[in-house]
């Protein structure tokens, strides 16, 4: 089924290939599942990463997701401070009630997985260098390592 507005079809079109990017990361044909995870993860990473980086990483997403990614945000009082996995995962957790602690974990993986793939590399590596290590370990292996290359230039 199209619209017949090319631009609403291209960003259903997008963001069907971001939620099966998801599904295939999760190993699930449950869209619902990848749904819910892709929008704990890029909530809780929309708060982690402050209101100017997190429009700048929004500005990215395809249009339909842009709107996922922007529901119900308040940027007073952010980013949030997590520094560490647990409360990082719990902030995820918030929005999956029903996940258990390796479901919430397995979804921040692929998500961001899926995230570095789809975004301007550069906008990945420099959202990684804002996390602190402990929660760096989320991100792809090639961002991590280019993260901690940005972060060595830059001492």
């Amino acid at each position: 089924m199209t619209t017949g507005l090319d631009t609403f079809d291209t960003t259903v079109q997008e963001s069907n290939r971001w939620l099966k990017a998801v599904m295939d990361r999760l190993n699930t044909t449950d869209r619902h599942r990848a749904y819910s995870c892709l929008r704990a993860v890029l909530h809780a990473l929309r708060d982690r990463i402050g209101p100017e980086s997190a429009a700048h990483l929004g500005a990215q997403l395809p249009m339909l997701l842009r709107g996922l990614y922007y529901e119900g945000w308040d940027p007073t009082n952010k980013p949030t401070k997590e520094r560490h996995k647990e409360a990082f995962l719990a902030h995820i957790a918030q929005e999956l009630p029903r996940a258990t602690e390796d479901e919430v974990e397995q979804g921040a993986l692929a998500v961001l997985d899926v995230l570095s793939k789809y975004v301007d590399r550069g906008a990945a590596i420099k959202i990684a260098v804002m996390f602190p290590r402990d929660l760096r370990k989320f991100w792809p292996t090639f961002v991590q390592e280019a993260a901690q290359q940005r972060q060595q230039r830059a001492s």
